[in-house]
């Protein structure tokens, strides 16, 4: 009996793995589907290479199910292709997807029809299929006619929030009807949302973004033959190979990848901005190469009626003006502002007219971006645009200035409420219910005494202010390490109205200047003060924490208004760059004062990545950022793009910055960088310093006969032993330690390797070149297109 059961047992269990087995293999992927098939429950098809995957998904915590397409080995599921994104179904296991008529369909639990490809009746014998290609393109195909390149209908025809490599965005020119990227409705439903990408239906190659596809609000610009015009971004990328294809029938712009390994997409995110995405394996998530608009606030209507718009808010972007509510939270709470606000109290309007003061007051918000479609109603006073707004019904808002007075009738869309370390802004006056301002009679008094009380204690924190200031305008040297807040008239007189300009760039001019105590200083003055913002508080953040003899000196800033300027040390010899490629008429630096400059730039970064409290990262290491005091000694400067980095991380994610010719290819590939990027940029400048021209220059190799970008050709030379002083700048005529010119040439070989790992640190790199270490050679660093013949450069 015992022998029995284990018999029985043995064969309960080997029927249990049978069942198991047959299970998975009935729902295994299938690489193509027809019509003795179909798609139900958890089943899939899969691409040939295994790179996508089609089935029923389920978005979050919605019940609903859809029919989409997915990268099959990124952990994170990621949708880049909804079949029937307005159609749901209720359940995967009752819904079919399935090839009838010549079409594909999805069909409901009832066998109703919820979505179809819909392309006519098929030809008479033909077996119609459908194929997941390893682009994310869905075909349906022929099968006895099964050309590639003409199927009988493809999801690249069709997209939805994403825009794969190989797939296009286009413009018919016979029905005049663009293409669209629309983008989800929120980050659980894919239904058709508020913005959509598409190229510009009156021919002008510019592609544009659009609310409700009436209300645009970003353009690419033109495209120029290389790229868009207004997406600088697309110049600073080794990974993308850009096209734009017109002819009489269309007008498309099209992308591919270079190394086919990566995973790279474009959507419009329900944000309603676009955003270039690259997977990283290392990390395990997407990481954002580019997006535009850059600020959600520029987005038309981002925060819906009658919402407020904060960039860099810890509470989220957006927020209802006072005496207004969400009117769906649920939407709010899945990104989804664009329902806006509804007020709190309805206003009462039987009667409109002036007498409407004892129902009716206004909210104040001060420091604010008004909103859109404002109506001048005159000039006036401040008194008569208040009564003009009480006596119209549907007035929402005033705001009155010294050019008159506006009035805001109906919503009120795209209100920015600005910082508070931003005064630019205005102020805007919101028509509420008496009862939402809380202004009751009995509490009249208390309001007064109140409003007295904090006006002079404003009056005498203002006396208080002035006199510190004053005093710590006299005695400036005696707040070593602190940082000064500068009057812009104070400095407009020490730089005699910004007449001796030292230098400029994107983000302005830089001004000599005399202050009070008779030291000299320079002024920079950045310009664009809205789009630089941010640049100025991390310059101002970042170096207000740092002191080193190699790291400028930050004296002070300005911020008034809408002006900002940062006050430095004067550097009586100017910038690098001036005296390695611009004054050798004049001044050739020798040997020796390079190897120090090298060696002072070396320690300066030292610091900043391994000495400071937290790992500051420069972002823009290049010539025209190392400044030279009267002895030459180097400084670095210019932290506007700096990126802090506690010590419990090792890497940050950025968007693309600095100059194209010292970025690291981590930072053209999207990979989220370390302070491995300064290395790169530091090993260029070496390369510079040995040369004296500009990296970008190709030259001449007389033993191979060919045309090669100078660090190449420096890092063979050093390699096999060569003449090292050939690499040196002509104008020092070969007067140096060869010695030195080999040790330099080696570590900027190393610090420009491709795999970041194999870059040395710079507290390394420090020690190297003062003799204490040694070091290997290194493999030939690699570049795109630096190598060519003779000929095709004669």
């Amino acid at each position: 009996m015992k022998g029995y059961l284990t018999n029985l047992h043995s064969i309960s269990l080997t029927s249990f793995f049978f069942y198991i087995f047959f299970s998975h293999r009935s729902l295994a992927a299938i690489t193509t589907l027809s019509a003795d098939k179909k798609l139900t429950g958890d089943q899939t098809l899969v691409s040939e290479g295994g790179v996508f995957e089609l089935g029923f998904f389920k978005p979050g915590n919605s019940s609903n199910y859809y029919i989409g397409i997915w990268y099959k080995k990124v952990t994170t599921k990621t949708i880049v292709w909804v079949a029937n994104r307005d159609n749901h179904v209720s359940h995967k296991n009752t819904a079919t997807l399935t090839i009838s008529g010549g079409n594909l369909v999805l069909l409901d639990g009832s066998s109703n029809q919820v979505w179809s490809t819909n392309t006519g009746s098929p030809r008479s014998g033909s077996v119609v299929e459908a194929v997941l290609l390893d682009s994310g393109n869905l075909v349906l195909r022929d099968r006895p006619n099964d050309n590639a390149s003409e199927p009988l209908w493809q999801s690249f025809d069709h997209p939805t929030d994403t825009f794969l490599p190989g797939g296009k965005i286009k413009l018919d020119h016979k029905t005049k009807k663009p293409q669209y990227l629309t983008s989800w409705k929120n980050t659980e439903d894919p239904a058709t949302g508020l913005f959509s990408l598409e190229l510009d239906p009156e021919g002008s190659t510019a592609y544009l973004i659009t609310r409700n596809k009436t209300e645009q609000y970003w353009t690419s610009g033109p495209w120029n033959g290389r790229i868009f015009s207004l997406v600088p971004e697309m110049r600073l990328n080794y990974i993308f190979n850009f096209s734009f294809v017109s002819n009489e029938n269309e007008s498309y712009f099209t992308y591919s990848l270079y190394n086919s390994s990566i995973l790279s997409r474009l959507l419009i995110d329900v944000t309603g901005q676009i955003k270039q995405l690259t997977w990283l394996e290392t990390t395990q998530q997407w990481n954002l190469f580019w997006t535009q608009p850059r600020d959600k606030c520029d987005v038309y209507a981002f925060c819906g009626a009658f919402g407020s718009c904060t960039e860099m808010s810890m509470m989220g972007p957006c927020n209802c003006l006072g005496g207004f509510e969400p009117k769906s939270q649920s939407d709010w709470n899945l990104e989804d502002y664009s329902g806006g606000c509804q007020r709190k109290t309805e206003l009462q309007c039987e009667n409109s007219n002036a007498s409407n003061r004892d129902k009716y007051g206004f909210l104040v918000i001060s420091n604010v971006v008004l909103p859109k479609d404002a109506q001048f109603v005159g000039s006036g006073n401040a008194g008569e645009c208040e009564s003009i707004c009480l006596s119209i019904c549907s007035c929402a808002a005033y705001a009155y200035d010294s050019n008159g007075c506006s009035i805001w009738v109906g919503n009120l869309l795209n209100v920015q409420q600005l910082s508070s370390d931003d005064s630019s802004g205005e102020t805007l006056y919101l028509k509420l219910a008496a009862s939402e301002l809380h202004d009751d009679k009995s509490s009249k008094g208390t309001i007064i005494g109140v409003v007295v009380v904090v006006v002079v204690g404003i009056g005498v924190l203002v006396a208080i202010i002035l006199w510190r200031r004053k005093r710590m305008m006299a005695s400036r040297k005696a707040a070593e390490g602190s940082l000064v807040a500068y009057g812009y008239r104070d400095l407009q007189d020490a730089t005699r109205n910004f007449s001796e300009k030292l230098g400029g760039g994107g983000f302005g001019f830089v001004f000599k200047g005399t202050l009070d105590d008779s030291s000299v200083v320079a002024v920079k003055k950045l310009e664009s003060f809205s789009q630089r913002e941010k640049q100025f508080q991390t310059e101002v953040r970042t170096i207000r924490t740092i002191q080193h003899v190699n790291l400028v000196r930050l004296h002070g800033f300005c911020s008034e208004g809408t002006k900002r300027l940062l006050v430095y040390e004067y550097m009586p010899n100017g910038s690098l760059d001036f005296h390695l490629f611009q004054n050798k008429n004049f001044v050739v630096l020798d040997w020796k004062t390079r190897y120090e400059i090298a060696l002072g730039i070396a320690r300066g970064l030292a610091y900043l990545h391994e000495k400071c409290r937290d790992c500051i990262i420069h972002c823009d290491v290049k010539p025209e950022n190392i400044l030279l005091d009267a002895d030459f000694c180097p400084k670095i400067a210019d932290f506007g793009l700096a990126k802090l980095v506690g010590r419990d991380f090792s890497r940050v994610l950025a968007t693309i910055r600095g100059t194209k010719s010292y970025l690291s290819p981590e930072w053209i590939s999207g990979v989220p960088i370390t302070a491995k990027a300064d290395v790169y940029s530091y090993g260029m400048i070496l390369f510079e310093l040995v040369s004296g021209r500009r990296n970008s220059y190709e030259l001449y190799d007389s033993e191979d006969g060919q045309f090669r970008f100078f660090p190449t050709r420096a890092a063979n030379i050093v390699a096999r032993g060569g003449n090292v002083l050939s690499l040196l700048d002509p104008c020092l005529e070969q007067n140096a330690d060869a010695e030195e010119v080999t040790r330099m040439a080696t570590v900027a070989s190393w610090c420009i390797q491709d795999n970041e790992i194999h870059r040395p640190t710079m507290g390394q790199v420090v020690h190297i070149l003062d003799g204490i270490l040694d070091v290997n050679l290194p493999p030939i660093p690699t570049f795109p297109d630096v190598k060519c013949s003779k000929n095709a450069h004669s």
